[in-house]
């Protein structure tokens, strides 16, 4: 089975709204499966969708507790604020202070079908709201100002070119063996 490609800044997919999982099935399960692979290997705690190209709402992740899915995850409250200094897989290499909601309540499906609901604080609230982030179509760049934008962009470019005349994958992605 081939390994999963990590979608970086550039790939269209990533600035896409994901639409809702209407199926359950065996599919989406090794799909999360390969995803999981790709997270580890990264390594990463979190890992949406979109981030390998697949424009649906749903994320995996491990958090210290063994892997898990959230499919069509809606956060449905949040309190209070929190600056932590964040990085993402598709934007690999930098990290920026960034504030979020604190404790966060999120709910969603897992892959049995079951709603699950979750209280979550601090790192695991950021890991939530971070992967729903991607399913939004958002990235940490749209966190910055202006000034730091523009110099992030400008350093992940000069990446991007730098890797893809000995990427095969192409451009906008990360292959992981």
């Amino acid at each position: 089975m081939e390994s999963l490609s990590i979608r970086v800044f550039g790939d269209p997919v990533l600035k896409r709204v994901s639409e809702d999982v209407q199926d359950i099935d065996g599919a989406l399960a090794s799909l999360c499966g390969r995803m999981f692979e790709a997270m580890y290997q990264a390594p990463g705690i979190g890992l949406a969708a979109p981030q390998v190209g697949v424009s649906q709402r749903f994320f995996v992740y491990d958090y210290g507790d063994g892997p898990k899915v959230l499919i069509n995850p809606e956060i449905v409250e949040s309190h209070g604020e929190w600056e932590y200094d964040e990085g993402c897989l598709s934007v690999p290499g930098l990290s920026w202070n960034i504030v979020r909601p604190k404790q966060i309540h999120i709910v969603g499906y897992g892959l049995d079908g079951e709603e699950i609901s979750i209280e979550a604080d601090e790192l695991e609230s950021r890991l939530y709201q971070h992967e729903i982030d991607h399913l939004d179509g958002k990235l940490l760049l749209d966190y910055l100002d202006d000034d730091e934008k523009k110099k992030a962009k400008k350093i992940l470019r000069e990446m991007i070119m730098g890797q893809g005349n000995n990427d095969s994958s192409g451009p906008g992605r990360v292959q992981f063996p």
